[in-house]
């Protein structure tokens, strides 16, 4: 069987239809998300305008990917697949893919380009190296530190404040960086930290960056949203079945698509906005609605899941107990804490939710939406939480969330969903655990440094409340617990 490539690419295919031109866009982290994500929108936005807005694509160490697109003349196949139909799109808007731990000068050379007018973002929440209790830039941090002595970067942040000094140094043109990740505020956060790298360097490095950041740079916020799973063989033989031809890398992805911007671009833009993006002048309405109702229940749904044996979601959605648990998450802990954006009833999003997440075809599994919880929980859980609190109100279901999480860090070996999950803080959480002279003093040591930040980790009362459901997932099991959180929220 033939390779796919720009030779054998069917027309029919491709999601745009014109000429590629120079490369304006430098994407850091060439993971699933954006080859189905950013790098769709894109594609659809070059076949209504065409413009200078080709994608350097930078892996930040695995070469697995960068080689095959460039075996594959920068194709793959975006394979949409619901229990209803599949079908296989091939965005072809990448010009070149590089690899920031064997290129490095290379990166710094495409991001510092006079053609490149955009910087992109898709670097996980614990790419950011910026610290949960202070919600600044990780100085602690041994990569952080090692980037602002000098030499090649390997932080993101550092990657960028150090291609910024170059542009500020050769008087370049503005560019705008945006981040596409699960952050509130996700462009105020980015430029936070970018200026306090500046702000830390020697006084002779920093004054002509800062004043660049003030005058060229713009840090746009935005919301993205697309359940994108892993590659598995089964998606290569999907694009085999419907193309005739062998993709190595290949991208999973729902039908479904969102992408909210604010309209703040420093150097112009592809036409988005005809390629299915959304523009406003208010993304929180969006970005809030997205990451408690979505990513915070999908968070609960993908442990309790995996602690229940469950490999899938759409599999720990089909168990009442637990679609009944992420029910009551949203409308009870998390719906409360937010505004709807104008012309989204929540009945109707959540209602889409669970479609979505009930999308059995999809393979999204619980081990890919429950690892790395120390950083995505910290975005979803401490500021709704808080607030409930504050108004004198235990979340409960917000309290199972996480003690599902640490349940499923302390004891991998519940299940081999459970033993798949990685997490950057699991050795501590485990030492924390391995110490403690009973439950409720772990709670109160996985709580501390910052892990959900300073309000919960001084709250007593959540800390209790926590450590009882850890216990009950512990000796009776997920059913228990979810009947356990119905019980005391009535």
């Amino acid at each position: 069987m033939h390779r796919l490539t720009a030779s054998t690419t069917p027309v029919s295919a491709l999601q745009h239809h014109r000429a590629l031109g120079a490369p304006g866009i430098v994407h850091l982290g060439l993971g699933n998300f954006h080859r189905a994500h950013q790098a769709v929108h894109t594609a659809r936005a070059l076949e209504h305008t065409e413009g200078p807005w080709a994608i350097v694509g930078v892996a930040n160490s695995s070469v697995t990917v960068a080689e095959a697109m460039r075996e594959q003349d920068m194709r793959y196949g975006v394979v949409e697949i619901s229990p209803e139909r599949t079908e296989v799109g091939v965005p072809a808007v990448h010009s070149d893919v590089l690899v920031a731990a064997h290129h490095p000068d290379a990166v710094l050379d495409a991001l510092a380009a006079r053609e490149t007018r955009i910087v992109t973002l898709t670097i996980t929440e614990k790419g950011y190296t910026c610290s949960p209790r202070t919600q600044g830039l990780d100085l602690d941090d041994r990569d952080v530190r090692a980037d602002l002595a000098g030499g090649a970067p390997s932080t993101t942040i550092g990657r960028l404040a150090r291609a910024l000094q170059r542009r500020a140094a050769t008087h370049a043109a503005p560019v705008s960086i945006l981040s596409c990740d699960n952050l509130t505020g996700n462009g105020d956060l980015t430029g936070k930290l970018v200026r306090e790298f500046a702000e830390a360097l020697p006084a002779a490095e920093r004054e002509d960056l800062l004043a660049y950041l003030r005058t060229s740079v713009s840090f746009p916020n935005g919301m993205v949203d697309r359940i994108v799973p892993a590659t598995t063989d089964a998606y290569r033989e999907a694009v085999a079945d419907r193309l005739g031809l062998r993709d190595e890398v290949p991208v999973p992805a729902e039908p479904f698509s969102m992408w909210v911007l604010e309209d703040r671009f420093a150097a112009g833009r592809p036409a988005w906005e005809h390629g299915g993006a959304t523009f406003t002048d208010d993304v929180e309405p969006f970005e809030l609605m997205k990451l408690r109702l979505l990513n915070g229940t999908h968070s609960l749904i993908a442990y309790l899941g995996a602690l229940d044996g469950c490999d899938l979601i759409a599999e720990s959605t089909a168990r009442p107990h637990i679609a009944g648990a992420a029910d009551r998450l949203m409308r009870e802990d998390y719906l409360p804490t937010l505004t709807m954006p104008s012309g989204i009833e929540f009945e109707d999003y959540s209602a889409q939710l669970f479609t979505r997440w009930s999308n059995s075809a999809l393979g999204h599994r619980t081990r890919q939406v429950g690892s790395d919880g120390s950083t995505k929980l910290a975005q979803r859980v401490p500021e709704p939480a808080a607030l409930h609190l504050d108004a004198g109100r235990m979340p409960q279901h917000l309290a199972l969330c996480v003690a599902a999480y640490l349940r499923c860090t302390t004891a991998p070996k519940t299940t081999e969903h459970t033993a798949a999950l990685v997490d950057p803080a699991a050795d501590r959480i485990r030492g924390a655990h391995a110490s403690a002279s009973g439950t409720r003093d772990f709670v109160a040591a996985a709580l501390r440094d910052g892990l959900l930040g300073d309000v919960l980790a001084a709250h007593q009362e959540f800390q209790a409340r926590v450590a009882e459901y850890v216990d009950v997932l512990a000796a009776h099991g997920v059913a228990a617990a979810t009947e356990e959180a119905v019980q005391s929220q009535n």
